[in-house]
């Protein structure tokens, strides 16, 4: 628990001197002002349920839904086959009486989150910034806006590209044709909720960079030297998501990846370039100091 203490020192230095009591009070009320919040929004989506599951959970499974259209033109122009899906040979259904009612109120409170999400986001941030230095304030204080953006650029990346793919190749494949595709409401809800929060937080990548790069816990150079990997491992999350055999389709997939972690290296150079120039610049006062 020593990083703990020390962690509860910093913030009381910043501020009057609080016990490990009055952290873990303030602490209890950034996390109910957050559920609060969450609550709100969460019984208002509740209220609207045609469009949660009409216009936003089940469009993936439509022919017309937008990216399938898309696609499909892209598919026409560049005179591509196979981009244009007009069917999608499953149907959903329920076994279980309660799941319905269940699924309805988990989902209203998962969107509720994913909305509130620079609130919560903030709330955090307000009891961890007490803890920095000056230093570390002037490098973080876009904290907030910059994890949001990543985080809802991340969850449309995934609602509007890797759920329709993954939706569409796992609900038409087949073992046999004798066996008719008919799928559990609770395993597509929870296979686009999946998906789509976690590439909200996948594309926190650069900024969990940005932030070991500045306690030294990754460097440019690491980066650089697993730069083939990464594109492997890419190319082969690619293969995974988007099991089509054209090539158009995973490289729509790759390149926004890659992108990702080209950013990480720059990030992580940046950082170190500054890291370089503040030391630069304390030696130069340090030696002008030692001179008079």
């Amino acid at each position: 628990m020593g990083w703990l203490d020390g962690f509860l020192r910093q913030r009381g230095g910043a501020e009057a001197e609080m016990s490990f009591l009055d952290h873990l009070e303030e602490l209890r009320w950034h996390i109910v002002r957050s559920l609060l919040a969450i609550l709100i929004v969460g019984t208002v989506l509740f209220l609207n349920k045609a469009f949660i599951f009409d216009q936003v959970l089940l469009a993936p499974k439509n022919p017309e839904f937008w990216t399938y259209k898309v696609m499909c033109n892209v598919g026409n122009a560049l005179h591509i086959g196979g981009l244009c899906i007009t069917d999608i040979s499953f149907t959903l259904t329920n076994i279980d009486l309660s799941a319905p009612f269940m699924i309805h109120l988990q989902i209203a409170f998962i969107l509720g989150l994913i909305l509130v999400f620079p609130y919560v986001f903030w709330e955090f941030w307000r009891f961890i910034k007490p803890a920095l230095h000056e230093g570390e304030m002037q490098h973080a204080s876009g904290a907030v806006i910059a994890a949001s953006f990543l985080f809802y650029t991340g969850l449309l990346f995934g609602y509007f590209l890797i759920v329709p793919f993954t939706v569409n190749f796992l609900g038409s494949y087949q073992v046999s044709a004798q066996v008719a595709n008919t799928i559990n409401l609770s395993s597509y809800i929870d296979t686009i909720t999946g998906l789509s929060f976690s590439c909200g937080l996948i594309f926190e990548f650069p900024l969990l960079i940005y932030f070991l790069a500045k306690v030294g816990l990754t460097t440019h150079e690491m980066l650089t030297q697993y730069r083939k990997f990464a594109a492997v491992a890419i190319l082969f999350i690619a293969a995974i998501i988007t099991p089509s055999p054209d090539m158009f389709s995973q490289t729509l997939v790759a390149v926004p990846l890659y992108c990702l972690f080209e950013i990480g290296v720059v990030i992580s150079k940046r950082v170190a370039l500054n890291r370089k120039k503040k030391e630069e610049i304390e030696e130069a006062e340090y030696q002008s100091n030692e001179i008079r």
